[in-house]
């Protein structure tokens, strides 16, 4: 799969496409959805399916703090969409000159001459341009004048519910990991490069590999019984995500503790799935107390692992 950084970045070699455009954040069963009509109208048209996505995410920008906690950094909704059938993603910088571009322009420069694009899958409620001006209608209008077919996405929905990634958020909110699971189809999983840190758990006797998080907001907090993927093997374990208050932490890390490893993980990539909570993120009175509560989480991770078949 291709990264397209910005419409200055565009080569021949990348038009001739089918798109999509939206946040694609998790990269859900909704989302797959779009990316299977995708593939078959691409076989169709002889045509490479794109998706057309923004960075930062719109309401980082209009929110900024206050935006909702990403599901997937954008290294992960990358990996996830190369392994969904997407050929190239078109990465648009979200700024002021993205903003003021009105619908027509918009529509002009990136779908047309940027892409040549031949067929567009959106939601029927989306908005785009100045203002938001542009909307379904408006682009069923340039795609009859530019020659390309326009289509609405079909809604997903589960458990008597539409799939959302607003709805993920609040299922990991809630600590409904199974819930979240089923709307995204997999667990729920984040992944990084170990850096080093203050190697408080080596001396604790639990050491971490430490990943930092590249989020604004965190979709999930605690300790987590968890799975983590190095080099196509899994090992179970224990994943604090939050900000260590016990040693007066602030930066948001990702600590997994992996049972039974022993190994220099440092500047490897990991894959951490979520499996099941084990307790909140607290602050402890002493480094002895954090000691216990560390033995004393291993132990339910371990419960949790044989309760789970298949583990």
């Amino acid at each position: 799969m291709q990264l397209i950084r910005g419409l200055h970045n565009i080569r021949p070699e990348h038009q001739r496409c089918v798109a999509t455009i939206g946040n694609f954040d998790g990269v859900h069963v909704g989302h797959r959805t779009i990316l299977e009509a995708l593939k078959q109208r691409a076989f169709e048209l002889d045509a490479k399916v794109c998706v057309i996505t923004f960075e930062p995410q719109p309401r980082e920008y209009f929110l900024a703090g206050a935006a909702p906690a990403r599901l997937s950094s954008l290294r992960e909704k990358l990996a996830l969409l190369s392994e969904n059938y997407v050929d190239q993603v078109l990465c648009l910088p979200f700024n002021d000159r993205l903003r003021g571009l009105d619908a027509d322009a918009f529509v002009h420069q990136t779908l047309v001459e940027g892409l040549d694009i031949r067929y567009l899958i959106v939601g029927d409620d989306f908005r785009y341009g100045c203002d938001r001006k542009g909307d379904f209608n408006h682009l069923e209008l340039m795609g009859d004048q530019y020659d390309f077919e326009v289509c609405d996405t079909r809604t997903v929905l589960m458990q008597q519910g539409r799939v959302s990634s607003t709805r993920i958020r609040e299922a990991l909110t809630g600590n409904r990991l199974q819930e979240a699971e089923q709307m995204l189809g997999r667990p729920f999983t984040m992944m990084g490069r170990v850096v080093k840190g203050q190697q408080l758990g080596r001396t604790l006797g639990f050491p971490t590999a430490n990943i930092r998080v590249c989020r604004q907001r965190l979709p999930i907090q605690g300790v987590f019984a968890v799975r983590t993927l190095v080099d196509g093997h899994c090992y179970h374990g224990v994943a604090n995500i939050g900000v260590r208050p016990t040693v007066a932490g602030s930066s948001p890390l990702l600590e997994v503790h992996m049972l039974d490893f022993k190994g220099d993980l440092y500047g490897q990539t990991l894959s951490v799935e979520f499996v099941g909570k084990i307790r909140d993120e607290q602050k402890f009175e002493s480094l002895e107390a954090l000691r216990a509560a560390i033995a004393n989480d291993i132990d339910t991770a371990r419960k949790v692992f044989l309760t789970n078949s298949g583990e």
